[in-house]
């Protein structure tokens, strides 16, 4: 964590992400199947096959989402102040959008699109083994610039959560840069989230370099980080990320997680769930509970301990937004380890 001048401070976490909303439906494995449909990972669409989709099926819920505002929203659920920067269009969805997302207690305040492209939305497929495929239109999010990066906004903030996701638009790109220029300016911890595989297969080698010049706090999962350096030797690709980052934190799904900080590695076990219902999310809110600990000193593996618990929640229900006080959730289960949030 780096040194910081606290009488500036306003936020824990400002995010920056795709605004969007979540979709979500259950489907049987048939649907998509028949639809020629990749299953697991995040499939990005235009907005007539989005369209075509969401005409067949029957959503079970739309509700704000997106990877960095999920996990945005969870902090706030633990307590900590939280603003969000995304792109919107002023439309219905878009609408919803604010009103959900302000709500939580977090401050958004980018300006809309007034004309091109709606509010974009992901249609989440549960599977009945609770897997979920995700087939998105960014919609006004891919309109999210530089100019949207608010240097107040950024500087208040202990820390900047960004998601991969971002990297799909040259204009976000842009947008990163910016913000992790400004952090580090004000010496603030600029934090990543590889979000997607196959988002990091595309963009691999600017991902290594965005990591190498700017990041200090990387997520991922186990998949994510072999696609990051090409090789399926788990071990030897935490070997290489340990001196590029301050700390990285991997889930490696119910194998729990790992966590490399300096010549150290912590191996954490996941939370035990006996029914897992839908695992949207559950990296986003690892990142809120592990970046919570963080926030309020904890060691390196409670602030795992605190992701796990976090993530246990939101794969125990549909959608990617906790259904109870993530901070009486988490101290609840903190109990039976002897620990206190």
């Amino acid at each position: 964590m780096k040194s910081k001048n606290n009488d500036s401070i306003f936020y824990d976490v400002v995010g920056i992400g795709n605004a969007i909303v979540d979709v979500l439906a259950k489907v049987g494995e048939r649907f998509l199947v028949e639809r020629n449909l990749k299953k697991g990972g995040m499939v990005l669409l235009d907005a007539l096959p989005a369209g075509k989709i969401y005409q067949d099926i029957v959503p079970e819920r739309e509700v704000s989402g997106g990877s960095a505002a999920n996990t945005i929203a969870g902090m706030a659920s633990l307590g900590l102040a939280c603003a969000f920067i995304g792109k919107v269009h002023d439309d219905e969805l878009g609408q919803a959008f604010s009103r959900d997302i302000g709500a939580t207690g977090i401050d958004f305040f980018t300006k809309p699109l007034n004309q091109g492209p709606s509010t974009g939305r992901s249609i989440v497929l549960v599977t009945p083994d609770a897997e979920r495929s995700m087939f998105t239109y960014l919609g006004a999010s891919t309109h999210l610039s530089a100019d949207d990066i608010d240097e107040n906004t950024i500087r208040s903030a202990r820390m900047t959560y960004v998601e991969g996701y971002l990297w799909e638009e040259e204009s976000a790109k842009a947008a990163i840069l910016k913000a992790a220029e400004i952090a580090h300016q004000h010496h603030r911890d600029f934090v990543f989230s590889l979000s997607d595989k196959s988002c990091v297969e595309r963009h691999r080698e600017e991902f290594l370099k965005l990591i190498e010049q700017h990041v200090d706090i990387l997520f991922g999962n186990e998949d994510e980080l072999n696609a990051l350096f090409g090789s399926d030797d788990f071990e030897a690709n935490l070997d290489k990320i340990k001196p590029m980052v301050e700390i990285a934190a991997i889930t490696r799904n119910i194998k729990g997680s790992v966590v490399v900080n300096g010549r150290v590695k912590t191996y954490v076990e996941s939370e035990v769930v006996s029914n897992v219902v839908d695992t949207t999310g559950a990296g986003d809110l690892y990142a809120a509970g592990f970046l919570y600990g963080l926030l309020n000193d904890r060691s390196i593996g409670t602030c795992a301990m605190i992701g796990s618990i976090a993530a246990a929640e939101i794969i125990s229900h549909y959608g990617a937004r906790p259904e109870v006080s993530l901070r009486g959730y988490v101290r609840n289960n903190l109990i039976k380890y002897g620990k206190t949030l």
